[in-house]
Formats: C-alpha cells, sequence, structure tokens
C-alpha cells in the first residue's frame, strides 16, 4: 500500500495527469493482505472505508453487497478514479444538461469486473447488480467532505456531507 501513496505524492506534484494515473491504476496489484484490513461489509448500505487522507488526495475502499448503489453524484470537479477489486460492479457515467432544473444525460453504462478501471469520472453512479459482494478502490484527488446528490426523477441536488465507516482499518 506504502508504494500506492509514494506515487499518488508523485502524480499529486504533476496535478494528477490522468494518462499516466490511470496506466499506473491498472497495473497497480492490491493485494488481498492489503485489502482484507479495510474489508467491512454491511447488509443496509455500502461502507466507504478511509485508507489514506493528506491534503492533496484520498484513498478509500468502497464494500458492496449485492443491491447496494451510490446514487448520481458529482466529485467538486476534482478527478477520481475507481478500480473493481472484487466482484462486479455496474458504472453510469453523466454530463450535466441543466443545473436548475436538473438535467443530465447519461454518456455510458459500463460493468466491470476485477481490474476494471472507471475514472476520471466527474458525475457517475455506482452500483452492485449482480449476486455476489464486490469491493473497489477509490482515488480521490484534492480530497472532498461534501457532493452533490442528483435526484433525476425531481430533478433537484442535495448537497450530501460524506462519512467513513471505517479509518486506517478501524471501524468509526
Amino acid at each position: 500500500m506504502q508504494d500506492l501513496i509514494n506515487k499518488l505524492h508523485e502524480f499529486a506534484n504533476q496535478d494528477f495527469p490522468v494518462p499516466e494515473v490511470s496506466a499506473y491504476l491498472e497495473s497497480y496489484d492490491f493485494r488481498d493482505n492489503d485489502r482484507k484490513r479495510f474489508r467491512f461489509f454491511e447488509d443496509a448500505f455500502y461502507t466507504r472505508n478511509l485508507v489514506f487522507r493528506d491534503m492533496h488526495f484520498e484513498i478509500l475502499v468502497l464494500c458492496w453487497s449485492p443491491g447496494q448503489a451510490a446514487p448520481v453524484h458529482g466529485h467538486e470537479g476534482e478527478k477520481c478514479w475507481a478500480r473493481v477489486e472484487t466482484g462486479k460492479l455496474q458504472f453510469c457515467n453523466y454530463s450535466i444538461l441543466s443545473q436548475s432544473p436538473v438535467d443530465l444525460k447519461m454518456d455510458g453504462q459500463l460493468v466491470g469486473g476485477r481490474g476494471f478501471l472507471d475514472g476520471p469520472a466527474e458525475v457517475h453512479s455506482v452500483e452492485n447488480v449482480f449476486d455476489e459482494p464486490a469491493m473497489s478502490l477509490h482515488i480521490y484527488a484534492k480530497p472532498f467532505d461534501a457532493c452533490d446528490i442528483y435526484d433525476m426523477e425531481k430533478k433537484t441536488v442535495d448537497r450530501v456531507t460524506l462519512n467513513y465507516h471505517s479509518k486506517f482499518g478501524e471501524l468509526c
């Protein structure tokens, strides 16, 4: 894990060049031994598990039981990447056509298994539509503590504070 943190510090000094970060993350070996420390599943919701955070970036492991989903949400204009580590996830990426009323256009719907890398995505949703649990590794350039959630039925945007289920391998 320390090798990932060190490399991300190098990328932070270059403002996270997308092709280089993406290539590195596609080849990164996040060993099961390192992963298991952040493996916290819940039946009622997906979990956000903090691995590392400083002013330049944060690393999270998200754990998804079958049927769990993150709603359509933004990333505060920052670069972010998500890589599937176990299981499979469905990613839907969107473009914002209008903020008021909210109008989004789905740019693509992708299903990714182990090793699949999505990003950087500005606005997307993530869902485990499969019968097995999934884990994903998330890298956020310039961490943020709140984000916009887009309700496509009501055509509204809600501001939501983000929380962690665990920090550094310990439940909150």
